[in-house]
């Protein structure tokens, strides 16, 4: 149901729209003023306003300039009886959808109305797509041919078409995201909207927010009603992306609209309804979470009704020089440098690297090595994360006969995550993505370490 607003000085014309408006199934507010308005606006929802232009006290214009100052604001439709271009080329400069003279006739009021909703929905869906393509810094294609992959894309073409919801999981850096990608363009909620949602970013309660959305009033920043992204993606696909991360009473709810598609905005007591196919992706094991009493069992088992194991890179050896001829034309473009491929020695080590960061860590290397190379070839000394030819082996420590000869795990990622925060200037953020881990995790593993 379409929800309107109509603002006009004149009871009789308020009366009229609300009782036609409401017989043709839209749902109808009405204020008298500026003021009345805001009240309504500050305390409800609504996809259209109908504004007069003319009114005692706080008049259209005043009320649109107001109106703008919210960047999620509904599109507003100005009716006046007293046109005048002035006036109109007024309306639009102030972000008015349409402009309508009195009288006119209530089928088109319909008409307008009604346009001005999808224009509304399909800016919001496209902003979200926007966010979406902003968010995403590689290309949303699948490579590889070794026999892991091979399965994956067979259980895509299988999986994709039903609307089953999809647990994938495996190690940072290994392309979650891009199979829940495929996933999404190979279903048949393909012309609709698609959004991913990381968990880690977010508290519980702002998380909440994100999904489901709020009333105003609800928290302390919740300053007016807001949309979630189950509202936004109606008829698409979400995906939770760091599901592990998910705060344990938001489960409940997650599960409950997982089950019936009804939710409640925070703070809100209406329930509404959302259609919504669920992609989850993971790094944790998510049923240790269940036995630890960290994660619920019964929205485990909902979630994972197909599994989608990722192997790490190291175990799907024969991709790597596929996967960096496709990114080194990707890299080559974006940076605008004629790259004709990498030398022999070069890809012999980019090989025999074991990838801790996986297929993102290859990305950046590519792209450091394309930005370093003086020529149109990457050679072996454009690269920092692969070590030389001779040089494979790691310093041993003086104590370390009690291991055989080798260095500990804890030993070598330490000087690992030193190097790369070394590269990176001391940048956390760019550190985290070429190691493939959350920013929360590095921090920890800065202070386990004593990096700071």
């Amino acid at each position: 149901m379409i929800r309107v607003l109509a603002i006009d000085d004149e009871e009789p014309f308020r009366r009229l729209l609300k009782k036609e408006l409401t017989r043709k199934g839209f749902y109808v507010d009405t204020a008298r003023d500026g003021h009345d308005a805001q009240g309504l606006i500050d305390n409800g929802s609504y996809d259209v306003v109908l504004l007069d232009i003319v009114m005692p006290g706080i008049d259209g214009i005043s009320l649109m300039r107001q109106f703008r100052r919210d960047p999620e604001f509904p599109p507003v439709i100005v009716m006046t009886g007293k046109a005048t271009i002035e006036t109109a080329v007024e309306a639009m400069k102030n972000g008015a959808y349409d402009y309508m003279t009195k009288p006119y006739k209530l089928d088109e009021v319909e008409i307008v109305l009604k346009r001005a909703y999808e224009y509304y929905r399909i800016s919001r869906k496209n902003e979200m797509l926007e966010q979406e393509l902003r968010r995403q810094e590689t290309l949303s294609t699948l490579v590889g041919s070794s026999s892991g992959m091979k399965a994956i894309l067979s259980l895509i073409d299988k999986i994709a078409p039903t609307d089953s919801t999809v647990l994938i999981t495996g190690e940072s850096g290994t392309g979650k995201e891009l199979i829940a990608n495929a996933i999404w363009r190979s279903s048949r909620r393909a012309e609709k909207p698609y959004t991913a949602l990381n968990c880690a970013n977010l508290t519980g309660q702002l998380i909440e927010s994100e999904l489901f959305g709020h009333e105003k009033g609800s928290f302390t920043s919740a300053y007016r009603t807001k949309f979630g992204i189950v509202e936004a993606v109606d008829k698409g696909t979400l995906l939770l992306d760091e599901v592990g991360e998910l705060p344990f009473e938001l489960q409940s709810k997650l599960l409950r609209f997982l089950d019936s598609g009804e939710f409640r905005r925070v703070g809100g007591s209406r329930t509404l309804t959302a259609d919504v196919r669920l992609l989850a992706a993971t790094n944790r094991d998510l049923r240790a979470l269940v036995d630890a009493g960290r994660f619920r069992e019964d929205f485990y088992y909902r979630l994972n009704v197909i599994n989608i194991q990722v192997p790490p890179l190291r175990e799907r050896g024969s991709d790597i020089p596929e996967l960096i001829d496709f990114y080194m034309q990707s890299v080559s473009r974006k940076l605008s440098k004629d790259i004709k491929g990498v030398s022999p020695e070069a890809l012999k080590a980019l090989c025999k690297h074991t990838w801790p960061g996986n297929v993102r860590e290859l990305i950046n290397e590519i792209e450091r090595a394309a930005i370093l190379s003086s020529s149109a070839m990457i050679e072996l000394e454009d690269l920092v994360l692969c070590v030389p030819e001779g040089a494979t082996e790691m310093p041993l420590e003086k104590d370390d006969k009690s291991t055989g000869g080798y260095r500990e795990l804890k030993d070598i990622e330490r000087d690992y995550i030193a190097k790369v925060l070394r590269e990176t200037g001391g940048n956390q953020s760019r550190a985290s993505q070429i190691l493939g881990i959350n920013r929360k995790t590095l921090y920890l593993k800065i202070r386990k370490y004593g990096l700071e």
